[in-house]
């Protein structure tokens, strides 16, 4: 689909947040997300966030994860939308270090982001990312480790 005007810009911006997550700064995804009660934010840390205050605070418990990152690279694999919303579905590969571990991990999330059009500019509505960018069997939706057959 065609890309609606500015909005390679914001997601520009928000690849810029994932650097800066991934540094220990939430505020680069704290300024893009739209100021409203109704945005949630999904990351692997936790339950989703609804509403500002709950997707700061998501933020700023993530931000707390990553140490010395860098995006290595972003595979876009979708676009949807119109000319008021947008969704996004990517890939993020990502280097970072990892809670207290001193020595750095490469790993992949699977993101779909939704944009809305507020007073001309592109904003979050919604993110979600997650680790899970392979085929998994059935029993993974239980929480356990996986069945080795």
């Amino acid at each position: 689909m065609r890309v609606p005007q500015g909005l390679e810009a914001a997601i520009q911006e928000s690849h810029e947040a994932l650097r800066r997550i991934l540094n220990g700064d939430p505020s680069g995804y704290a300024a893009l997300f739209a100021d409203r009660d109704d945005i949630t934010l999904g990351n692997p840390f936790g339950p989703f966030g609804k509403g500002r205050e709950a997707v700061l605070k998501a933020l700023n418990n993530a931000s707390t994860k990553y140490r010395d990152g860098s995006v290595v690279a972003v595979d876009r694999i979708a676009v949807y939308g119109n000319d008021r919303f947008i969704c996004l579905v990517e890939i993020e590969h990502d280097r970072a270090k990892l809670g207290d571990a001193k020595d750095f991990s490469e790993f992949a999330a699977r993101v779909t982001s939704v944009y809305e059009r507020i007073g001309g500019r592109w904003r979050l509505v919604h993110r979600h990312a997650d680790p899970i960018t392979t085929a998994r069997p059935a029993e993974s939706m239980l929480g356990l480790p996986p069945t080795i057959r």
